[in-house]
C-alpha cells in the first residue's frame, strides 16, 4: 500500500474522477456509521420546502470528522502506523483521530492548546488519545505538533487539507444521494473546507443538477475571502462562537476543489446560528454545536433570499460536541436570529405612567425586556425588548409608531455590544464627567489571562468600566472603559498590541452613549 503523504502540497492534485474513486474505496465504515437523514416537518411547513437533516451527531464521536481521520489513518503504511500519528486540534478532529488510533492500534498523539476546556481534553483521552497541552492558541499547538512529528517520525494528520481526508469526508455525500436521490439543494458547513470539498466533488460527479451550497459564519468566512481574492488568504481575526469552523485560512487543496465544484456560498450571523440550533432542537430534540447548525442556518437564509419553494433541501448537522453552559447564550440570541425579538433604545419622559403609555403605543405586544434606572428629572433612556410575530417589517412599524408618538428610538437589534454587554449594565452612568474611551476584548480562558491584562493596561491607566461575559467557551468577552487623554492614545494603542488580545474601539457605540456614558 502506498504511503500517505504529510501535506496536500506534496501530492499531485486529483481529478474529480480520482476523488470519486477514492471516496468509493474509503474504508470509513470499519468505524464510522451510516447516519440518518431526518425530515424536519416543523421547519418544512414554515418554509414551504421539504427539509432534511443529515445527523452526523450520531457518529461515535458525535461529528463527521471521524470519516476523514479514519480514512487517512487506515491508509498509512505499516511503518507509519508503527511510528504513530499526531495532530493539533481542540475539537472534533482530535476525537476522531483518537478513536481511529484505538481501532487501528496506532498511537495517536493530539496537541491541544492549554486553554482547551477539560470536557474536550477528557473526551480525547477517553477515546484513547495521548494529549499534550501546549500553547495558548491553535497556531502554537500546531507548530508544536509539527515539530514533534519531525522529531519522532509521526505522521501529521491534518484536519482538512489533504486529499485522503477530503475523500473520507466525501463518503457523507454518497450517503446523502443513497438516502434521497431527489434532492435539489445540499447545504454544507465550511471551516477549513474538507467536508464541503468532499461532498461537492462527489455530488457533482454523479448528480450535477443538485446544487451544493457552502455556508460560513460571517466572522470566519475564509472561503468567501479566498473566492474574492482568487486564492487562500489569511483572515486577521475569526469569531469563536462557531469554534468548529473558526479557521483563518482555507486549505490550498480544499479551496481548489471548492472553487471548482461548489455552486454558491452564503454567510450567516451568530444569531442566525442560534436560531437554527433552536430549530434543530424543536424538530429532533437534538442539541447541535454552533458549527453543527451552521448549514441549516444557511439553508434558511438562502431559501428566504432566493424565494425557494417546493424544493427538497438537506443540511448537515456536522457535530454536537457542545459545552452545556453555552446554551445560555443560545437561548438569549435565538429569537433575535429569527427576527422574533427586537431590541430598542427608547427615550421616554420621566413621569408617572410613562411606561404604561409606551406599552400602549407598542400595540399590546409582549415586552420581553425592560431595563431602566433613574438618572434625570426630565428624560430617561430605557433598553427594551419586544416580541415580534412578523419580523423586521413589524419592528419597523413599531419604531415608526413610537416616533410618531414622540418617543425617540434607536434600533439595537444588530448592535453586538448592546446585546453582549450593555443590556446587563443599564444604569451604570458615572457620577462625574470622564475623559473615557471604551474597548471590547476577547479574552483567552487560561490561568493568568486577566492578570496579564491588568499588568499590561491596568497599572498605566484608570479602568472606569468593566464587564466580563463567558458562556462556557474557551474565550470570554470583556468590555472595558479607560480614562484616557488624547496624548495617551499612542502609548495606549502600543500596549494593546503588546497585549495581543483581539480588541475593538467601541467609544462611539450608540448603546454606550445612550446608557453608560455621562
Amino acid at each position: 500500500m502506498a504511503e500517505v503523504s504529510v501535506s496536500a502540497s506534496e501530492t499531485t492534485p486529483l481529478s474529480g474522477a480520482e476523488y470519486l474513486r477514492d471516496i468509493l474505496r474509503a474504508p470509513v465504515y470499519e468505524l464510522a456509521q451510516v447516519t440518518p437523514l431526518q425530515p424536519l416537518p416543523r421547519l418544512a411547513q414554515r418554509f414551504g420546502n421539504q427539509i432534511f437533516l443529515k445527523r452526523e451527531d450520531r457518529q461515535p464521536v458525535h461529528s463527521f470528522k471521524l470519516r476523514g481521520a479514519y480514512n487517512m489513518m487506515a491508509q498509512l503504511s505499516p511503518h507509519q502506523k508503527q511510528a504513530g500519528a499526531i495532530t493539533a486540534s481542540a475539537g472534533n478532529h482530535a476525537q476522531g483521530l483518537a478513536l481511529s488510533g484505538a481501532k487501528l492500534g496506532v498511537k495517536a498523539t493530539i496537541v491541544m492548546p492549554k486553554i482547551t476546556p477539560s470536557i474536550k481534553v477528557d473526551a480525547v483521552r477517553g477515546f484513547g488519545g495521548e494529549v499534550i497541552l501546549h500553547g495558548n492558541n491553535f497556531d502554537e499547538a500546531k507548530a508544536h505538533a509539527e515539530s514533534l512529528a519531525l522529531k519522532h517520525g509521526y505522521t501529521y494528520v491534518p484536519p482538512f487539507d489533504h486529499p485522503t481526508v477530503i475523500a473520507g469526508q466525501g463518503t457523507l455525500g454518497m450517503e446523502l444521494l443513497q438516502q434521497n436521490g431527489h434532492l435539489d439543494y445540499i447545504f454544507v458547513p465550511v471551516g477549513g473546507g474538507g467536508l464541503a470539498a468532499g461532498v461537492a466533488v462527489l455530488v457533482k460527479q454523479l448528480m450535477p443538477h443538485i446544487k451544493v451550497i457552502g455556508v460560513e459564519a460571517e466572522d470566519s468566512a475564509c472561503l468567501r475571502a479566498a473566492l474574492d481574492a482568487g486564492e487562500p488568504v489569511t483572515l486577521s481575526q475569526v469569531g469563536m462562537f462557531a469554534d468548529g469552523v473558526a479557521v483563518k485560512q482555507i486549505g490550498a487543496e480544499t479551496f481548489r476543489v471548492c472553487q471548482q465544484y461548489l455552486d454558491d456560498s452564503i454567510t450567516v450571523s451568530s444569531d442566525e446560528i442560534c436560531a437554527a440550533m433552536k430549530d434543530i432542537f424543536e424538530d429532533t430534540r437534538a442539541i447541535a454545536e454552533p458549527s453543527g447548525a451552521l448549514s441549516l442556518a444557511g439553508l434558511k437564509k438562502y431559501a428566504d433570499k432566493h424565494g425557494l419553494k417546493d424544493k427538497q433541501m438537506s443540511a448537515i448537522l456536522s457535530g454536537a460536541n457542545f459545552n452545556f453552559h453555552g446554551l445560555r447564550y443560545v437561548s438569549e440570541r435565538c429569537e433575535l436570529g429569527e427576527k422574533r425579538e427586537g431590541l430598542l433604545a427608547v427615550t421616554v419622559p420621566e413621569r408617572p405612567g410613562a411606561f404604561l403609555d409606551f406599552c400602549t403605543l407598542t400595540g399590546g405586544r409582549a415586552v420581553t425586556e425592560f431595563n431602566y434606572r433613574y438618572s434625570d428629572d426630565n428624560l430617561a433612556n430605557v433598553f427594551v425588548g419586544v416580541r415580534l410575530n412578523n419580523g423586521q417589517a413589524e419592528l419597523d412599524s413599531i419604531i415608526k409608531e413610537l416616533r410618531q408618538g414622540g418617543y425617540p428610538v434607536v434600533d439595537l437589534s444588530d448592535d453586538e455590544m448592546a446585546k453582549q454587554h450593555v443590556r446587563y449594565m443599564i444604569g451604570g452612568r458615572p457620577a462625574k464627567p470622564l475623559k473615557e474611551r471604551l474597548y471590547s476584548f476577547e479574552f483567552p480562558e487560561y490561568p493568568g489571562a486577566l492578570l496579564r491584562f491588568l499588568n499590561t493596561l491596568g497599572t498605566h491607566w484608570n479602568i472606569s468600566l468593566f464587564n466580563y461575559r463567558n458562556h462556557g467557551a474557551d474565550y470570554g468577552r470583556v468590555l472595558c472603559g479607560f480614562e484616557l487623554e488624547d496624548h495617551d492614545l499612542l502609548s495606549f494603542t502600543s500596549h494593546l498590541r503588546e497585549l495581543g488580545y483581539h480588541w475593538k474601539d467601541e467609544t462611539e457605540n450608540q448603546a454606550f452613549q445612550f446608557f453608560l456614558a455621562k
